[in-house]
């Protein structure tokens, strides 16, 4: 049985240039192939607003709308409603009305929400429409994370996220037929904290499109700006980039710098926010922010980083990176939830030092970093196909559900 597909996502599924853009895409790409699709979501600026034409071959209708509400006002807002501020955030009366007018004038048989923020614009569902959750990380541990790491109003706020939301995040489970995580570690974290026993929570791991990130595939080269060249790839204006960015740069770059004085750190992503910029200021330190392709910049790097404290789920930056078959030193926060062993894949680094010392382990090695970039292509290439990682989505959506657990008291 297969029918229509209601799929809701909090950003423009298009085109797959930032990390949740990428899954969703290619979510979008699959259920396209499974059943018409009706695409409901909300584009950052007017830039997004103008790629909505170009998903219409994957869609049989779509809501595309502008979000224009502040965090101030989305936090006062839900402040006002005993409400989660990312929910707040993403929430619009239009897209609602849309959401009703498609369920009452269209044969939809499930529906797909994509990161916790669209759940509430799911309405309850009659008979028979399936409801697959795809919550993608779990967002409340990350708040939850911020608020222990930081005191006074902030802090304050974080923590108050991280509990508001996991009760929505535990509220929305309860009612989805299927709930999906970007890894089953990250499934397994949060059955834990809601207390969520059921084989109706399940991973579905992120992918890499390997035939695009492909060392042997046809891109620009990037002239090395510095010798040794460390790279840094990701949307700039996320706060565990920046966190990362700035970490690396200004405790571990010195301290590299000393042992390779040439050495040059490059933060390659778009949106570079205002403390990520001023890191070029630091000796050996370049901020390129959007490039045109990003696999110059992976090809040219000595060495790949992902120096991340604060992470959830499966970070694409990493998988990337391996599927150009760099040599990857990452934390372990960023190697969290990746099919991957420390050693044979990349090298795990949990502090500055640590960082130091695998960079210049493989700087002095040039055929350990030849091996470690060959076997994470080999890696990427067994685990992280897109066909292959999807491969169960249609099963959510249309095949038999097994029995439901039992939500811990």
């Amino acid at each position: 049985m297969t029918g229509e597909i209601l799929f809701l996502c909090h950003r423009i599924p298009f085109p797959p240039d930032r990390g949740d853009k990428i899954r969703s895409y290619h979510i979008l790409r699959r259920l396209a192939e499974i059943g018409p699709v009706h695409v409901g979501c909300f584009a950052d600026d007017d830039r997004d607003l103008s790629f909505a034409p170009a998903m219409a071959d994957m869609t049989a209708s779509q809501c595309v709308l502008k979000r224009d509400r502040s965090r101030v006002m989305a936090g006062l807002a839900g402040l006002a409603k005993r409400q989660s501020m990312l929910v707040s955030l993403f929430d619009d009366p239009r897209l609602h009305r849309w959401v009703r007018k498609t369920l009452a004038e269209r044969p939809i048989a499930a529906v797909m929400g994509y990161s916790v923020q669209m759940a509430h614009f799911v309405p309850d569902l009659p008979e028979g429409v399936r409801f697959v959750m795809d919550f993608v990380d779990f967002d409340s541990a990350k708040y939850a994370s911020y608020g222990a790491a930081g005191g006074g109003p902030t802090g304050w706020i974080n923590r108050r996220e991280g509990r508001v939301l996991l009760e929505f995040e535990r509220a929305t489970a309860a009612r989805a037929d299927i709930s999906a995580f970007v890894s089953e570690a990250e499934a397994a974290l949060f059955r834990a904290a809601s207390g969520l026993d059921t084989v109706r929570v399940a991973g579905m791991d992120n992918g890499v499109a390997l035939e695009y990130f492909d060392p042997a595939a046809d891109f620009d080269p990037v002239p090395k700006p510095g010798s040794p060249l460390i790279v840094f790839t990701g949307q700039m204006d996320y706060r565990p980039n920046i966190e990362a960015v700035e970490s690396f740069a200004r405790d571990s770059l010195p301290a590299l710098r000393v042992r390779h004085p040439e050495a040059c750190f490059a933060i390659v992503g778009r949106n570079p926010s205002p403390q990520v910029s001023a890191l070029s200021q630091l000796p050996g330190v370049v901020v390129t922010g959007a490039v045109p392709d990003v696999r110059g910049w992976l090809a040219a790097a000595d060495i790949v980083v992902a120096p991340l404290r604060i992470a959830r789920g499966i970070q694409n930056k990493v998988l990337e990176a391996m599927a150009m078959a760099r040599p990857i030193v990452a934390s372990p926060q960023a190697a969290e939830g990746i099919d991957a062993q420390d050693g044979v894949h990349f090298l795990i680094a949990a502090d500055p030092l640590e960082e130091v010392d695998s960079i210049c382990a493989l700087l002095a090695d040039p055929e350990r970093a030849r091996r470690l970039g060959d076997a994470a292509r080999s890696r990427v290439e067994q685990r992280y196909r897109w066909d292959e990682t999807l491969k169960d989505l249609p099963e959510m959506l249309f095949g038999p559900l097994p029995a439901k657990g039992i939500l811990a008291a």
